[in-house]
């Protein structure tokens, strides 16, 4: 380890290739095709070509076996320097902004004086698997000494071996999707389906004026001539989304749809962390400081919805920060689901929960829905599982540098239970900069 007094760290930008619904645009690329690309969008931007950083962490939810030296072979493929070290890192939905967490501290004990944190995913690449009668088949035959000993095993091949096995996204604990998990929580916190139809119309509404006032023209690298996220739906009305019919409870209770709810994406996203005197060396400026981050797990199987933790989370890390959630000007949250996102605000509102799950006397409250996603969220834009975290991360850092002060926190829900919170500072020492 390397101890030193703890340093600021320094977010300076971020880049993205545009996120694409699953089997469109991008149905032929790989994730480490992604990812190249939107490290290479980095590399460009900020003029790093041949530079050796101290370290990247990037991750994929879902990828091949081949795949397993994924962040390293991106790196070598992105322009910078080949001495720069990389790691692959994973923590479902919320691993690119835990690579950002990794980073930071390295940054901020003095370890590295530079690194990139990101994430890719891609449905569209899917790992298919056979049956383990088969792989167990294929190994006999492999490790057989003798021509008869490589051929016996194929005698027991049946037709059944030929089933392909896909990969899902089942919790295998409960063996419930995301999607039929939430809307358990839906039902619990009584969260109705205009209310979600509303925030997801919100999501599309911003993410399109965002957009059309050209934020997003610095973040996004053009990829496969796609220079926009293909799922944003700039026309789409609450009277539109309320006649999509239930996707998970197909019963007249069920509140979730495909449109209240992220699509499946590809998609890859990258964010440069350093120190202050690094960026200063190179006349990068500095967008904003990356200054807490927390992770929190819930006993989804037995007493609390899957993707609560963030509420969890994000109230441990207001008592490391000293903060309330009245000290911020933006917040982050990410939308899994419209439905997470609400039962989540109104966990903060209760004085049940924050006093008997979170500890506290007092509700954490509520917050200014004109402050949440204001630039828009994961229902317009896609959510490739491992790319998120660096998309909002590089969003909000250049929403505060563009706003020229302020505070925002950032809050991810993962499978497993888990969640992933930051806080991002324009001014860091201060306090109360909303």
């Amino acid at each position: 380890m390397h101890y030193r007094e703890p340093r600021r760290v320094a977010i300076i930008g971020g880049t993205r290739i545009p996120f694409c619904r699953s089997n469109t645009a991008y149905a032929e690329y790989s994730n480490q095709d992604m990812l190249t690309a939107a490290l290479k969008g980095l590399v460009d931007k900020y003029e790093l070509a041949g530079e050796k950083l101290g370290d990247v962490s990037l991750g994929a939810v879902i990828k091949h076996s081949s795949d397993w030296n994924l962040a390293r072979e991106s790196v070598i493929g992105c322009g910078l320097a080949p001495e720069t070290p990389a790691f692959d890192l994973q923590r479902a939905c919320g691993t690119s902004l835990e690579a950002a967490v990794l980073i930071g501290n390295k940054i901020a004990l003095g370890q590295i004086d530079a690194g990139i944190a990101g994430g890719t995913d891609t449905i569209s690449d899917v790992p298919i698997v056979y049956p383990p009668e088969y792989r167990k088949l294929l190994l006999r035959s492999a490790h057989g000494k003798s021509i008869g000993a490589k051929l016996k095993p194929w005698l027991k091949l049946r037709p059944r071996h030929f089933k392909p096995s896909f990969p899902g996204v089942v919790e295998p604990r409960t063996k419930l999707s995301m999607g039929q998990s939430t809307e358990l929580t839906a039902k619990e916190w009584g969260i109705t389906r205009e209310d979600q139809d509303q925030l997801a119309y919100e999501s599309h509404i911003r993410t399109a004026a965002a957009y059309e006032e050209g934020f997003h023209d610095e973040l996004i690298v053009p990829f496969a001539g796609i220079s926009q996220d293909n799922n944003l739906r700039s026309d789409t009305s609450p009277e539109k989304l309320a006649t999509l019919r239930p996707a998970f409870d197909r019963s007249a209770s069920g509140t979730l749809t495909a449109g209240n709810s992220t699509p499946l994406t590809d998609g890859a996203a990258t964010v440069l962390l350093a120190s202050e005197e690094w960026a200063q060396e190179r006349n990068l400026p500095v967008q904003a400081f990356l200054r807490y981050g927390k992770v929190a797990a819930v006993d989804f199987v037995a007493s609390e919805g899957l993707l609560m933790a963030p509420a969890y989370s994000v109230s441990e890390m207001l008592r490391d920060a000293n903060l309330a959630l009245s000290d911020f000007s933006f917040f982050e949250i990410h939308e899994a689901f419209a439905a997470q996102v609400l039962a989540t605000l109104r966990a903060w509102e209760s004085s049940e929960f924050c006093r008997e799950r979170l500890g506290r006397d007092l509700p954490l409250g509520s917050i200014d829905r004109s402050k949440l996603n204001v630039k828009g969220g994961s229902i317009a834009m896609g959510h490739p599982f491992a790319a998120t975290g660096a998309r909002i991360v590089a969003g909000l850092a250049k929403l505060l540098n563009d706003a020229g002060r302020g505070r925002g926190l950032i809050s991810v829900c993962t499978a497993g239970g888990m969640g992933v919170t930051a806080i991002v500072e324009k001014q860091a020492e201060a306090k109360g900069l909303n």
